[in-house]
């Protein structure tokens, strides 16, 4: 069943519930109306019933009646008077000429209490003969004279009113229940509209269109507000669904390219081994390139492998170790490892904006031995070991992707509650377009992929990680002509939320 159905018959159950109990004390109460007002008509009967009867001296208290009262009587008022046993002494039917046989049926023995102060008691009787009807009766007993008067007065103008009545309350309530089914169908047809709009989108969404939104959506009504949260959610299925398919496109080109980085040291291993065995090692000469050439395919290899486990254990998303860490320090430490590691290429070192430019140069001796000022402090919360890792990986960088000789200029301040570390080089900078790439596992500038610019491609990416896990961010700029410049900011200790 429908909710507009259910709708329907809801309302139509409440408002006939309604229509009835309305009916019901309409009914009731028009019904004890007209009792009482017969009763008070019986009343008034008594002495014109008498005096048509019998001598109204008879009866005391009853006072005297002219004897043209009997022409207020109702047509087919009956009248008794009976002894103190019960037995008829005199009864009549006042009919105004009418045919009728029609007599109210008296109960045996007749009611003795008296319910009102006129000590007269009155009840609802059965009729004999034609035509049948009810009565109401009204007994009173007289026992002074040993008498017991009956009047009776029909009930057909009484029934007739309450059928008519009846006839009217169901022929009103049967054409309010139309109406108001009519009425009540369009309504709820047009209010539930927008559900079934609704409906038809979220069929659509199933259908995996994630781009519908439901209308309306407003918060003036309650099936607006409806569609704001609903379209809420709608944005962030779909911001889920993009990432899960980023993500996803994202795990198959890193497995492609691990499974085309990986292959080629295998392949290298592969094929000197075949040579081994093709006579290699019969000869001294050709068998110490073969094991030099493996050793060192085997060494890329496991550098590779242990980067990819790097970003692997990066990606799981476990904090990492938060302790003071002077990066400053950490930073002095990694230039000077990069001027052993390349003593021909100029590196020079800026230290929180203090007057420190140290600089290395393969013929420059006396600035080698030049005694070191004092080092400013940098504090941020982080892992000591990653830390280093970032720098290292930055100037690896520089090195790899630059020209021989080419000056390499790191620097790092302090401001705004963040550490700031430049990497900046006067290479040949970044093709267009390709500063938010370089962060990429397996990117690489040069799309010949060759091992003469550098190597896996991962170095950047293990930077982004780790700077990430730290709660820093890690950026790429290169202006035409001027080199390449990586910028990482961290959070100062005390800074960090």
């Amino acid at each position: 069943m429908t909710l507009r159905t259910r709708l329907l018959l809801a309302l139509l159950g409440l408002v006939a519930l309604g229509l009835l109990v309305a009916g019901v004390a309409t009914f009731t109460s028009l019904r004890s109306f007209l009792l009482t007002r017969l009763d008070q008509q019986l009343q008034e009967a008594r002495a014109p019933v008498v005096m048509v009867l019998s001598s109204n001296s008879q009866f005391p208290g009853l006072g005297p009646g002219p004897a043209d009262q009997q022409t207020n009587l109702p047509p087919g008022t009956y009248g008794a008077i009976l002894d103190s046993s019960g037995t008829v002494i005199s009864q009549k039917t006042i009919s105004y000429g009418q045919t009728t046989t029609a007599v109210p049926k008296l109960p045996s023995p007749l009611p003795g209490a008296p319910a009102d102060d006129s000590g007269a008691t009155m009840f609802n009787a059965g009729s004999s003969g034609a035509p049948a009807t009810g009565y109401r009766v009204l007994v009173q007993r007289f026992p002074q004279v040993g008498r017991i008067l009956v009047v009776a007065v029909p009930l057909t103008e009484t029934n007739q009113t309450l059928g008519r009545l009846l006839g009217i309350e169901v022929l009103v309530s049967v054409l309010v229940l139309a109406a108001l089914a009519a009425a009540s169908w369009w309504l709820i047809k047009r209010d539930l509209r927008p559900l079934e709009t609704m409906a038809e989108t979220a069929d659509a969404i199933a259908a995996g269109d994630l781009s519908q939104r439901v209308e309306p959506a407003e918060p003036r009504t309650e099936v607006g507000r409806l569609g704001l949260s609903l379209n809420a959610m709608l944005v962030q299925i779909e911001e889920a669904f993009a990432e899960r398919a980023a993500t996803e496109d994202k795990l198959r080109r890193f497995l492609a390219d691990a499974s085309h980085e990986l292959r080629t040291p295998l392949t290298s291993i592969r094929g000197y081994a075949e040579v081994f065995e093709r006579g290699a090692k019969e000869n001294p000469d050709d068998l110490a390139t073969a094991m030099r050439r493996i050793e060192e395919e085997s060494k890329r290899m496991g550098v590779m492998v242990e980067e990819l486990l790097v970003l692997a254990r990066l990606g799981e998303g476990r904090q990492p170790e938060s302790a003071p860490v002077d990066l400053a320090r950490v930073v002095s430490d990694a230039v000077a490892d990069a001027r052993a590691a390349a003593p021909g290429r100029e590196i020079s070192l800026e230290l929180a904006g203090a007057a420190q430019t140290e600089a290395s140069d393969a013929g420059d001796a006396d600035t080698a031995d030049a005694p070191a000022t004092a080092t400013p402090t940098v504090i941020v919360m982080g892992d000591d070991n990653q830390l280093r890792q970032v720098v290292a990986n930055l100037l690896a960088n520089a090195r790899e992707h630059t020209p021989a000789g080419t000056p390499v200029h790191v620097s790092l301040t302090a401001a705004d509650g963040s550490a700031v570390l430049a990497v900046a080089d006067e290479g040949p900078g970044l093709p267009g377009g390709e500063t938010e790439k370089v962060f990429e596992p397996f990117y690489r500038a040069d799309p010949s992929r060759t091992r003469d610019t550098g190597g896996a491609g991962l170095g950047l990416a293990i930077v982004a990680a780790i700077v990430e896990a730290h709660g820093g961010t890690v950026a790429a700029a290169s202006p035409p002509g001027a080199g390449a410049t990586f910028t990482v900011r961290l959070p100062l200790a005390g800074a960090r939320a």
